[in-house]
């Protein structure tokens, strides 16, 4: 028996987008869409504070200097910038200069990118698969747990997802027509999100260039130079800056933090690039094949069941099973169509987005947070809103009704399975899914032998409880997610999760380990305790009291630098805390030679630091710079230590 499923299209028709009369409901579902991701995005931004510190001080920065705002730097007086590339700052740096700084102003520009993303991703996939596609796929990545929770935050990766999905959506419109002028905006959108978080936007580029190359309605030289043009404009639009940061002196910049040799291309290819694929990352504090290589280590299990494990299940996998099967079957029933069919093209397009993204995740052995794998979210909201709604349209068929079924049933399996990782999160949710979900499965089989009218009346029945199947399990761990307040490096989505490490960090709300590595290094995975009251410490910014608050903005106006402390986040609370620049030794890990200790004594000398705090990052990691302990050491040793609010401060104007 063969089945056709996806109708090959003329050629000739290929140039003309199909636009069918939309259903008069399509307008009033996108803005209960859009308005209920709203919601869901910005309902109680600011109880999650600052967020994440590391980001929130470098947009204070750049709300107070442009040269601190264009580079990225930690501090207005631009000691060292933060470890990516800048554009995510962009945003949050005009947004804190326009509305002052406030929780608010810095996770207001993450939650709108997200509810624009999911309409962008609506209107990709219903361009060609209607607007019940566009819906479904919407409605899957707005209640994606982690997709909920970046958009709540202040890391890069919601303007990582809008400008990505955006490049998908020029990818579409190119293939329509064969136009170079889509192309080329796609490939602008992979080069802006380089400057958003550097070579993890590249991720997508494999995908988005096979699928043009294959599918598009021209001749291949055609083709060929095309892909070269969209190619040139994703070098020149990252490439601006990048190549503005090595040819600027670099006495006369911040010093880029997170490499070694004050370099952006160094960071760019090496603890940024390959090392977090082969875990060899100098001064990282670890990478995934410590303590157990395949097995795990600091950073989770790597391997093909990476994206399922309890670290990271509950935060993307809800749907994967269901994607991937919409993805293999609808591709491979299209059988012989013609290479220029659209439909083929978009499956190709969002399976190879998940698929490459997924592997690559699965096996990196660097450093790998859970919150990476909201990168998945779009490809598979897009699968599963294509995917499903082309075989109901196929359920009279007996064969495709049953891979229907199979996947609503598979999915409420694994959700299952999943909510039952964190059992004492509503235990009678679990439950329902899957009796829901299984006979759902069992009314979709049966529906294939019911007459037409009979089928009609229960259709709208059985779709219901399929969504239900389907998005309940998620939608509950988003739910919990935003009413739940965020803070520090690594955080998760949804409640605890049981057997959850550092690779994903404890499921509940403020995730993220604490404490600082000690001099000379880390001692085993157990060392990540708090180093001391309000100091915080590798991960968690520091929470100073009105005191040290008072103390370090006395005669503030007078000093370069208010205060020093090892490592970004520990100086970025007292930062946000008194509004000064405040240099963050070492930068992130406390492992970057910026500064030595031969410059930090030459601004000490000229009065340029007032008070130098201690706790905070100290240690070399992984062969990084040992420049933060031997400051710290130095400054022990010569001036004297008092205690201000619980927290140890040198005062070094009064000489070494």
């Amino acid at each position: 028996m063969t089945t056709t499923l996806i109708h090959p299209v003329e050629p000739a028709a290929i140039s003309v987008p199909e636009k069918p009369r939309r259903p008069r409901w399509t307008r009033p579902a996108l803005i209960v869409l859009l308005a209920g991701t709203a919601v869901l995005y910005l309902w109680d931004l600011s109880a999650s504070g600052w967020a994440n510190s590391f980001y929130s001080a470098a947009a204070q920065a750049g709300s107070q200097s442009w040269k601190a705002w264009f580079f990225g730097s930690s501090d207005a007086a631009n000691s060292i910038t933060v470890d990516k590339t800048p554009a995510a700052l962009w945003v949050t740096g005009l947004s804190v200069r326009l509305f002052g700084l406030s929780s608010w102003s810095i996770l207001v520009p993450q939650a709108l990118a997200g509810v624009a993303t999911v309409g962008l991703l609506y209107a990709t996939v219903t361009r060609w698969f209607g607007p019940a596609a566009g819906l479904l796929a919407g409605a899957v990545l707005a209640l994606t747990p982690i997709a909920t929770l970046m958009f709540r935050f202040n890391n890069p990766d919601a303007l990582l997802m809008l400008v990505l999905v955006a490049g998908a959506y020029g990818v579409v419109r190119a293939l329509e027509g064969g136009r170079t002028g889509w192309l080329i905006f796609a490939g602008s959108m992979v080069g802006l999100g380089f400057l958003t978080k550097m070579l993890q936007a590249l991720l997508v580029v494999p995908a988005f260039a096979l699928v043009y190359l294959i599918c598009a309605p021209t001749g291949l030289w055609r083709r060929l130079w095309q892909l070269l043009l969209a190619g040139v404009a994703m070098v020149v639009s990252a490439g601006w800056w990048v190549a503005i940061v090595e040819l600027i002196p670099a006495a006369d910049r911040p010093y880029i933090g997170g490499s070694q040799n004050n370099s952006i291309l160094e960071l760019t290819l090496g603890y940024n690039g390959f090392g977090r694929l082969t875990g060899d990352e100098t001064g990282s504090v670890g990478g995934g094949g410590i303590g157990g290589g395949q097995g795990g280590g600091m950073w989770g299990t790597t391997g093909w069941t990476r994206m399922f494990t309890a670290d990271t299940g509950g935060q993307i996998a809800w749907l994967i099973p269901a994607a991937l099967i919409f993805f293999v079957v609808c591709v491979g029933l299209a059988g012989r169509i013609a290479r220029t069919d659209r439909r083929r093209a978009a499956f190709l397009l969002w399976g190879g987005w998940l698929v490459v993204t997924g592997l690559v995740f699965s096996f990196m052995q660097g450093i790998f947070h859970a919150y990476y794998t909201v990168a998945l979210a779009p490809a598979i909201a897009a699968l599963v809103g294509m995917g499903a709604t082309i075989l109901w349209r196929h359920r009279s068929n007996v064969v495709l009704s049953g891979v229907l079924a199979g996947a609503v049933a598979s999915t409420a399996v694994w959700s299952y399975v999943l909510l039952g990782r964190s059992a004492d999160f509503h235990p009678w949710l679990r439950t329902a899914v899957l009796v829901v979900g299984l006979l759902t499965a069992a009314a979709i089989m049966a529906m294939a032998t019911l007459p037409g009218r009979f089928r009609a009346r229960v259709s709208a029945v059985v779709a219901g409880l399929a969504l239900f199947a389907g998005l309940a399990g998620p939608a509950a761990y988003s739910l919990q997610t935003a009413t739940t307040a965020h803070e520090g490096s690594i955080v998760s989505a949804g409640p605890t999760v049981a057997g959850a490490g550092f690779g994903g960090g404890p499921g509940g709300g403020r995730g993220g380990f604490d404490g600082f590595a000690p001099p000379g290094g880390f001692a085993g995975t157990g060392g990540f305790n708090r180093g001391g009251a309000g100091m915080g410490g590798l991960l968690n910014g520091s929470t100073p009291s009105a005191e040290l608050v008072a103390l370090l903005q006395s005669d503030s106006s007078s000093y370069t630098w208010v205060a020093a402390a090892v490592g970004s986040n520990s100086a970025s609370g007292y930062q946000l805390a008194t509004g000064e620049p405040v240099m963050a030794i070492g930068g992130f890990n406390g492992s970057d030679p910026s500064p030595t200790l031969a410059q930090f004594q030459q601004y000490v000398a000229a009065g340029r630091i007032h008070y130098f705090i201690g706790g905070g990052g100290f240690g070399r990691s992984l062969g990084g710079s040992d420049a933060g302990s031997a400051i710290a050491g130095w400054v022990a040793e010569n001036f004297t230590a008092t205690s201000v609010g619980g927290v140890t401060v040198y005062d070094l104007s009064t000489g070494a």
